[in-house]
């Protein structure tokens, strides 16, 4: 028993001596600066007091100033007038101002009734409207006002340079001081005439020579000094002189009290680090000699490592904390061990005390803590069973669901309401950090909101910027005419949405960019085939024109360039005709003569037209009929064309030897009428071309055809509200045409 008690007592004497030796080196790092100085008079803290003085001494007596001189010395810049005119804005702006500060007053007065009230708050607000409008008139009206308010701050600067007279007059008790102007050489000192040689360093425990310059005004510091500093400026003068302190004052004079105790101060604290230092030297020996001290740790050993690794870290930590808020603690009652020896003595052993206890349990854990970190597999295995560890994992699994709640919930919410949420989240984090600013107990809560809220909505908000940072960058491309690949889109949020539209306007844009190629294209077929459409015919023409002015052309030849130039003529004639009517139709500017009419038997028609061509050709026709009629409400000629147009095309490009087969039947209400030949040409895969104005199956241009039958042909059933589409599949061509059955 006597062994264990042994052991703890040396424990007890180790912790005294660490925290002793502890204490005396954190007061020496901290508050060494303070006490380097050989004595007093070479401290910071009597510049302090130097400059303090040479303050005052510059305001009551070097550079004085009566408020009559402070007065007259007022100047008043246009600057000056300008802002004070313009301080509430314009004069309208200042008017209306000021009739909407009375409106409410008089309206109340009106609807009580009392005319002397109204008159009264109108009357008032007039005389301010008038010195508003004065101030726009006259700077000489705003100028008196200004000097005004300059010689009511004076007023009140010259009240609180008195309220400092007496300190000034406490210096002066101490301080000596001879100053002498370098303009006019006149002396300003506080000493007999008789004592002027005293001013010398054998009969002053202080001296120093100072100079008081404009620069340096002294004791003017605060902003509310700014107006009488800018006089002083003009009537400073250059003082250098010397400032001291006799051996003579007596003890109980305040610089000397200060004096004593900073020596005091420098004596105790030198000790205090002297005997610190020698405290942590035993300390070690003892702690490296004993072995009874590691044998009274150790036996506490299996009852800490039954705590969690995390558990035992945050014990260690909250004792180095106490150690160290115990050795601020008893630092600054140090500081005061002078003036109170009883108190902050008191104050500093219960501060020792504590001290100890937690140097304690910082040595103990301190040994249990190294074993343990030595071993890194320890230390890893230890931490996969950690509090914290288990914590954040349930943590993790209900954060998940509750995140994943939360986010599928707020991104149901429109736009404008995420904004909200956003904002209203970071002007919340903002409130609890004032609140913590202000009550540290709330600094868990806070941690936690960081955790849970604040870093996900950072991770999220640097997330969508990224993301729009990529359609921004997108945007761009597709602005400069860059494509490039499509966005990814993911999830959905508004920015999903955004970006999924930019790819579909971006496949506009492709597909805009296709037509108007192909559109460019075809323009240019356009011009070159009218051109020589138009051309070979006129040509002809000109060429047998020519030919029939000579003179030398028989008979027989002149009838025979004859008739070529009227066949040509013709075909010129078909041409322009058919060039103007498809215009028309394209424009809308034609008009429909619609009747009831048998479709059937339209098509038997035109198909008799072509009966010689037909029979004549090896071509075998199909024609495929109802056995009733088939009535529509169309323009019956115009219809008529569309079918001469057709039939016309299969004689000209069908393949010789080849079957042409022709369909009409009704379905859901509509005619379908069906026209299906084999080409003698290669067929372009884009049919939609053929609807082209002067665009040809035969591409050489060597047929009679003009290139606007199916553009024609399809204008004509556009205006029935019908459709004409063309099918081709190899050399197969086909040809639908629908149009809406008569009821």
């Amino acid at each position: 028993m006597g062994i264990k008690w042994k052991n703890k007592i040396l424990i007890g004497i180790l912790s005294f001596l660490i925290t002793f030796g502890l204490s005396g080196l954190f007061i020496g790092v901290t508050s060494g600066d303070r006490y380097i100085s050989s004595d007093y008079f070479h401290t910071p803290q009597f510049q302090n007091e130097l400059d303090q003085f040479t303050g005052y001494l510059t305001m009551f007596e070097l550079n004085p100033i009566t408020l009559k001189e402070a007065k007259e010395s007022i100047k008043v810049t246009k600057n000056e007038i300008d802002e004070y005119r313009y301080r509430y804005g314009s004069l309208p702006e200042q008017k209306e101002n000021i009739k909407a500060q009375y409106e409410e007053q008089i309206q109340e007065a009106k609807a009580s009734g009392d005319q002397e009230t109204e008159n009264s708050i109108i009357g008032e607000r007039n005389r301010k409207i008038n010195d508003i409008t004065n101030n726009f008139k006259s700077d000489e009206y705003v100028k008196k006002k200004i000097v005004k308010e300059k010689e009511k701050k004076m007023e009140d600067i010259f009240k609180e340079e008195e309220n400092h007279r007496s300190d000034y007059q406490r210096y002066r008790d101490s301080f000596l001081y001879y100053f002498k102007s370098s303009q006019t050489g006149k002396i300003y000192t506080n000493l007999d005439s008789s004592q002027e040689n005293l001013m010398n360093t054998k009969d002053m425990q202080y001296i120093t020579n100072y100079t008081v310059h404009p620069d340096n005004p002294g004791y003017y510091y605060g902003t509310e000094f700014e107006l009488l500093r800018s006089i002083m400026d003009t009537k400073t003068e250059i003082f250098e002189g010397k400032i001291a302190l006799p051996k003579t004052l007596s003890s109980d004079n305040w610089l000397m009290i200060e004096s004593e105790k900073y020596k005091s101060q420098q004596i105790i604290l030198l000790a205090f680090i002297l005997s610190s230092i020698v405290a942590l030297i035993i300390g070690y020996f003892i702690r490296k000699k004993s072995k009874g001290i590691t044998a009274e740790i150790e036996r506490y050993r299996p009852y800490y490592n039954k705590l969690p690794i995390d558990v035992r870290a945050v014990f260690f930590i909250l004792s180095g904390i106490g150690l160290i808020l115990c050795l601020f603690a008893e630092n600054d009652e140090l500081h005061y061990i002078y003036e109170n020896p009883i108190g902050s003595g008191r104050d500093v052993l219960i501060f020792l005390i504590a001290g100890m206890v937690f140097s304690t349990l910082i040595l103990i854990q301190w040994n249990y803590f190294i074993s343990v970190v030595r071993d890194w597999k320890t230390v890893k295995a230890q931490l996969e069973k950690a509090l914290l560890v288990k914590a954040g994992k349930w943590i993790k699994v209900i954060c998940k669901k509750a995140v994943a709640k939360l986010k599928q919930a707020f991104l149901n919410q429109p736009a404008a309401r995420q904004l909200f949420i956003l904002l209203a989240a970071a002007f919340g984090m903002g409130l609890v950090a004032v609140m913590v600013v202000v009550q540290p107990v709330f600094l868990p809560f806070y941690l936690i909101l960081v955790g849970g809220a604040a870093i996900p909505i950072v991770v999220m908000l640097v997330n969508r910027m990224a993301y729009l940072s990529q359609i921004v960058e997108k945007t761009n491309e597709l602005a400069a005419g860059k494509m490039g690949k499509d966005l990814e889109v993911t999830g959905k949020t508004i920015l999903a949405t955004l970006a999924g539209n930019i790819n579909m306007l971006k496949q506009g844009v492709k597909t805009s960019q296709n037509a108007q190629a192909k559109s460019e294209r075809l323009k240019t077929e356009l011009i070159t085939n009218v051109s020589h459409d138009l051309r070979t015919p006129l040509t002809s023409i000109i060429t047998y024109t020519q030919l029939l002015k000579t003179d030398e052309v028989s008979t027989e030849d002149r009838t025979a360039y004859l008739e070529i130039i009227d066949r040509k003529s013709k075909r010129l004639k078909v041409l322009i005709d058919d060039l103007f009517e498809v215009s028309k139709m394209a424009s809308g500017n034609i008009e429909l003569k619609k009747e009831k009419v048998d479709l059937i038997q339209l098509l038997q028609q035109a198909l008799g037209e072509y009966d010689d061509m037909i029979n004549e050709s090896s071509l075998q026709f199909r024609v495929t009929n109802t056995e009733k009629p088939i009535y529509a409400i169309v323009d019956g000629q115009k219809l008529w064309r569309v079918f001469d147009n057709l039939i016309g095309n299969i004689l000209k490009y069908s393949l010789e030897n080849s079957r042409v087969y022709i369909t009409a039947s009704k379905r859901n209400g509509q005619a379908w009428i069906t026209f299906k030949n084999v080409s003698k040409y290669e067929l372009n895969d884009n049919s939609d071309e053929l609807f082209e104005r002067f665009k040809r199956g035969d591409t050489s241009r060597h047929t009679d055809g003009s290139g606007l039958g199916l553009a024609i042909a399809k204008s004509i059933i556009d205006l029935h509200e019908g459709n004409l589409d063309i099918e081709t599949d190899g050399d197969l061509f086909k040809v639908s045409i629908s149009l809406w059955l008569s009821e």
